[in-house]
């Protein structure tokens, strides 16, 4: 596969190992609502995502995410003047971690346009595999001609689509639209309802499907008609004669067409369609519709490129159902996490300004309350639900690669667990047992976790405290036979002992921050 390279591409692979974790600090006053649909977090989305990351890998249905686009102009908010190479080595951390957070038939959309688009279809097609690559959008986002842009007037975006796993990903149909509903009608009061005729022949030539070239005889006249010039039917004979008995031949009010068309009952078909790549601004808005939702919210914010609501409503109807997770880590002006909201589903938004408190928080507060712009009345939503707001905190690890002493066992522990099992930690457990992951189990022991009984407040591997991890896990899990992992800060044991009873020790801190 072609790979696209740059001045620090190596580096820039690798960045997403390098960012520290940091814990999330709540900021109740900031949330709003009942329930936690929703989680916004302030912070530079990079180090937000690896924070996010032991409490959400592998459980986000759809990631849409609006980058810069690096038009090298100043944005208000952020700057989109990088070079190149400094906007891929952007881009591809962010990338790369965005890939774990997705569930095993989840997808990521991403909005962009000409500057980067090509640039960065290569750079998906290498971290989430080209074989995974559902397709490319085009996105009319405005109408209005621009007479002074050298050489085309740009109209379009693209949004480019991939799945975690081309297997297991299952868009939706989007629902028909009025017009398409218009072509449904009942000319002969069919009992069975509202039909459409289609073509009844097929784009094969006789040389290739020889025995769907046959005559069928007119109703009206009785002579043989045959399909037109290099094409054949598109049934073969059996299901001629059956679609003949079933009264699905139309061949006009009176016999006037010269060849058949097929009926197709509305009531038969799916009830939605295949969604094409093609979304024009009078089915999902554009740019100024976008506008003109943000300014309805707060007179005084002016973002240069908002997405309409109906063009994330889009993407998430085909996406995501009802109570899925939602993860825009680009947040800007908040439409993602208002859509999602209003949608039914669970949403995190990431967002590094301070608009994140002065915009972001304050329009989901409108949305909590039932605010009635953009989608509100296609979906019917007058309001509910609630989310927390979060900045980012203090780092796991300190410039030495020492634990903060400020860090609870329940921090740790959720970040052991991700490093050993790439998996989230759910309910935290008050005990050093964190829990079985396939074929080994996972102990932490840390923090004085086990008190005063044992050595080190618990936070060394000894005899006692080994034999207290097995009758916990003979307990949990009275089968299991596998390997014993343990972090601590020292171990007691010697080596032949560990290997004899399928331990592996590893040493807090050193172990952590060399596997995450």
């Amino acid at each position: 596969m072609p790979l696209l390279h740059w001045l620090t591409r190596d580096e820039d692979l690798r960045a997403a190992d390098r960012v520290q974790y940091r814990l999330l600090d709540e900021i109740p006053e900031l949330g709003h609502g009942d329930g936690d649909d929703g989680l916004l977090v302030q912070g530079d989305n990079l180090e937000a995502l690896k924070a996010l990351l032991p409490f959400y890998a592998g459980r986000v249905k759809c990631i849409y995410i609006d980058p810069p686009y690096n038009t090298r102009s100043a944005f208000e908010h952020y700057d989109d003047s990088l070079e190149h190479a400094k906007w891929l080595a952007m881009i591809v951390p962010r990338l790369t971690l965005l890939r774990e957070f997705l569930s095993e038939d989840g997808s990521i959309w991403v909005s962009i346009d000409d500057n980067e688009g090509h640039y960065l279809k290569v750079v998906m097609d290498e971290i989430f595999g080209r074989r995974n690559f559902v397709g490319n959008v085009i996105w009319q986002k405005k109408y209005a001609k621009q007479n002074d842009a050298f050489g085309f007037s740009n109209s379009h975006d693209h949004v480019h689509v991939y799945a975690k796993s081309a297997v297991d990903f299952s868009p939706q149909k989007i629902p028909r639209t009025e017009q398409q509903l218009k072509g449904y009608k009942n000319p002969d009061d069919d009992p069975r309802g509202l039909w459409q005729s289609v073509v009844y022949t097929c784009a094969k030539t006789v040389d290739e499907r020889p025995n769907l070239y046959y005559p069928i005889q007119h109703p009206k006249t009785g002579h043989d008609v045959w399909p037109a010039r290099n094409r054949v039917w598109a049934f073969d004979r059996g299901a001629t004669k059956e679609n003949i008995r079933d009264a699905r031949l139309w061949w006009g009010t009176n016999g006037e067409l010269e060849k058949p068309r097929k009926k197709s009952f509305l009531n038969e078909v799916k009830t939605g369609i295949v969604p094409d790549t093609l979304w024009l601004r009078t089915e999902v808005g554009d740019n100024q519709d976008a506008r003109r939702e943000v300014r309805a919210l707060s007179a005084d914010a002016d973002f240069s490129t908002p997405k309409p609501e109906a063009l994330i409503q889009r993407i998430l109807h085909i996406a995501t159902n009802p109570g899925d997770l939602v993860l825009d880590s680009f947040l800007g002006s908040g439409t993602t996490a208002a859509v999602a909201h209003k949608m039914g589903r669970r949403w995190i938004g990431v967002e590094m300004g301070d608009h994140a408190r002065t915009h972001c928080a304050l329009r989901m507060q409108k949305v909590v309350e039932g605010e009635q712009g953009g989608i509100s009345k296609d979906v019917d939503w007058h309001g509910g639900g609630g989310f927390r707001f979060c900045a980012l905190g203090q780092a796991v690890f300190d410039e030495d690669g020492r634990i903060d002493p400020a860090i609870r066992f329940a921090d740790l522990a959720r970040h052991v667990w991700f490093s050993e099992t790439r998996q989230p930690l759910g309910n935290v457990p008050n005990s050093p047992l964190l829990g079985v992951a396939g074929e080994r189990v996972v102990a932490l022991l840390y923090n004085g976790i086990l008190k005063d009984r044992s050595a080190g407040g618990g936070n060394v591997l000894t005899r006692p405290v080994l034999r207290l991890i097995r009758d916990e896990l003979a307990t949990a899990a009275p089968d299991f036979a596998g390997d014993l992992v343990v972090y601590g800060a020292a171990c007691r044991l010697s080596d032949a002992t560990l290997k004899d009873q399928g331990i592996l020790f590893r040493q807090t801190p050193y172990d952590i921050s060399a596997r995450t």
